[in-house]
């Protein structure tokens, strides 16, 4: 039997690609937030209520991530923002280069990029994109163990989004325990309750997004 030998690790050349991708962002002085979740957690409709928020106050672009199509991208375009697609075909992740590729097509200075991946819970969480953070989506319907269940994403992201709250009277989520799974991942996480149907708990959440936008415009 041949042996194959692993030159450079996948994960390796993508964190480079990612650092890359980083500088550019930095250089163009954008808030950069990679957001996570698994499919019909809400990512596009907590998007749609941080751009509701901030689109008069900020430069906006969101970058969509799917495997196919265009109805989450159709959907934002919609608000007035500038939008990306990029469909993976086949991958059920974001990674650095697919990244990269859209970096040309960015001609203005924006704020704040959003970044919707894949729906996913597991590879989206292991590839760097160049984005300052990553945001973790939680939605109320999946269970409070899913930080125990998926603990990489829970310990990277600094900021995780417990959505859907409207419906806990109706589904078996213990709030409290979910947050005692999340902090058990990344004691330093911040979490934010938030009903992307109803507008709850968006002031305090986009409070905390426009003191980190404050914060990287005074670097720049």
């Amino acid at each position: 039997m041949k042996r194959i030998k692993v030159l450079k690790s996948v994960l390796v050349s993508n964190k480079q690609r990612a650092q890359e991708n980083r500088q550019q962002f930095d250089r163009m002085n954008s808030l950069v937030i990679n957001i996570i979740a698994s499919p019909g957690a809400g990512k596009t409709s907590v998007i749609e209520r941080i751009v509701e928020y901030f689109k008069k106050k900020r430069k906006i672009l969101v970058i969509e991530g799917d495997i196919r199509g265009q109805i989450d991208s159709k959907r934002l375009a919609k608000l007035g923002v500038d939008v990306i697609q990029i469909n993976t075909v086949t991958a059920c992740h974001l990674d650095a280069f697919m990244t990269a590729q859209v970096l040309p097509k960015i001609d203005k200075k924006y704020n704040l990029i959003l970044i919707e991946n894949v729906g996913n819970l597991v590879c989206p969480a292991e590839f760097e994109i160049g984005e300052d953070y990553k945001l973790a989506i939680l939605s109320t319907p999946e269970g409070d163990d899913k930080p125990m269940k998926y603990p990489l994403l829970f310990h990277l992201a600094k900021v995780v989004v417990i959505n859907k709250c409207d419906l806990l009277p109706y589904v078996d989520f213990r709030k409290n325990q979910a947050k005692k799974n999340i902090l058990r991942e990344n004691s330093k996480a911040r979490i934010f309750e938030v009903s992307a149907k109803t507008g709850d708990g968006f002031g305090k959440f986009c409070s905390f997004l426009e003191k980190e936008l404050n914060a990287k415009e005074k670097k720049g």
